[in-house]
């Protein structure tokens, strides 16, 4: 009998917390995707914008030193904080938050998920040492944090309720913060339906689904195949613009950051376009469309990487779906495929290269491109997952099992890069 009230507390006390830590972080997340959306439109519209990224630059780099945080492992702060118990900074989340608004605001070539991840982890650590958690139940917290960022900031509640779990450790599933994730994933997704800042629909609907057993197939597993090759590329050139910036503007980090808003201005008035700045959704929009340039993926490479590696804040997540998008449109016209389901293909494919998290991106697939074409995105997925071999976006990850073999590896993706560079 004890032990059925003492499981009948643990379970009620969850779905309290979850609820909390689920309602706070989709209203924060509501703001923070409300105040990208606002600073972008009005960029968009005033290309002008773009000449003051390096003092915009210089303004997030005198944040950070001013608050103590001149080294920011972004992601991966979050990710240590659950695998090895590690302090999280409650202040750092609002670092990241002004600093990504910041860096969209004047045209820096990034994603959100890094600010995402940061406020929910930084908000659970806040709520979970009011709250006064115990190490366990704090780990859990903070997943549960994560995934209502996720779920709150990308509409994609089932994928975000898997993703901490999978992800942290590749290869081994937490479930003990199943219902913890779940729970708060969902209501942080309805508190940004409530307010209007994400919705129910399928985003990306793909209308043109071949047959699934014709010659369309072994293209999706071709698509897969380059995708983490795309990936790999990817990694290496963020990896490689770091180490050369760290060569030429070493203990200089406003240069660090002038040199790179700078070249990220110069290159969109070359190219007279702001579609590789900010989150690139019109990229995305036209890869599905087929109209997509051939070149797209290695532009939206260039321009990440210049504006994440001299200073500025965002992520890789979201211009990882960019690059795959355009690859899988520039492979459509190849491969004799429709646009947009080659496109989906190569989104959910390079997302799973990068992350080394293969279950998250099929249920991403699900939720952002509908379920007809699944059999494509699986296929494709699994084989981006094993050739992308043991490389990661995310070097604090840790790849428990070998995906070759029945074994572990206990690989980090940060220590492969040392070892192969």
């Amino acid at each position: 009998m004890e032990g059925i009230k003492s499981e009948l507390f643990s379970f009620l006390k969850w779905i309290v917390l979850t609820l909390i830590i689920g309602a706070a972080v989709g209203l924060i997340m509501s703001g923070f995707a409300f105040l990208i959306s606002v600073v972008t439109s009005f960029r968009l519209a005033h290309m002008w914008m773009l000449l003051l990224l390096p003092a915009a630059g210089c303004v997030i780099v005198f944040l950070y030193h001013r608050f103590g945080h001149e080294v920011d492992h972004g992601t991966n702060t979050v990710i240590e904080a659950v695998r090895e118990n590690a302090p999280m900074p409650y202040e750092q989340g609002l670092l990241v938050l002004a600093a990504t608004v910041i860096t969209h605001a004047f045209g820096g070539s990034t994603g959100r998920e890094g600010a995402a991840l940061q406020l929910g982890g930084s908000a659970a650590s806040l709520i979970g040492d009011v709250l006064k958690l115990d190490e366990k139940d704090k780990k859990i917290f903070l997943m549960a944090g994560m995934s209502a960022a996720f779920a709150a900031l990308f509409g994609t509640p089932l994928a975000a309720s898997v993703l901490p779990m999978e992800f942290v450790s590749v290869g081994e599933m937490f479930y003990p913060a199943l219902v913890p994730c779940v729970l708060a994933s969902f209501t942080a997704h309805a508190v940004a339906v409530a307010v209007g800042t994400a919705s129910l629909s399928v985003p990306y609907a793909v209308a043109s689904v071949p047959k699934l057993y014709s010659i369309a197939f072994p293209k999706a597993i071709l698509i897969g195949a380059l995708a983490a090759i795309a990936g790999i590329l990817f990694i290496n050139a963020l990896h490689i613009t770091d180490s050369y910036f760290d060569r030429w503007f070493k203990g200089k980090p406003y240069i660090r950051v002038i040199a790179g808003g700078a070249a990220v201005a110069a290159l969109a008035y070359l190219l007279g376009t702001q579609d590789y700045c900010g989150l690139s959704s019109q990229v995305i929009h036209d890869s599905f469309a087929g109209n997509a340039a051939p070149y797209a993926f290695l532009l939206k490479i260039v321009f990440t990487c210049l504006t994440l590696e001299s200073g500025f804040k965002g992520g890789e997540i979201v211009p990882s779906f960019v690059i795959g998008a355009s690859v899988g449109c520039l492979l459509s016209g190849i491969l004799g495929l429709p646009a947009d389901l080659a496109s989906a293909c190569g989104m959910c494919s390079l997302f799973c290269a990068i992350t080394n998290s293969p279950l998250t991106s099929l249920i991403i697939a699900l939720e952002l491109f509908g379920a007809e074409g699944m059999g494509f995105y699986a296929v494709a997925v699994a084989v981006a997952y094993r050739l992308s071999g043991y490389y990661g976006v995310f070097g604090s990850q840790k790849i428990h099992f070998s995906k070759t073999a029945p074994e572990t590896v206990d690989i980090a993706p940060s220590e492969l890069f040392k070892k192969h560079h």
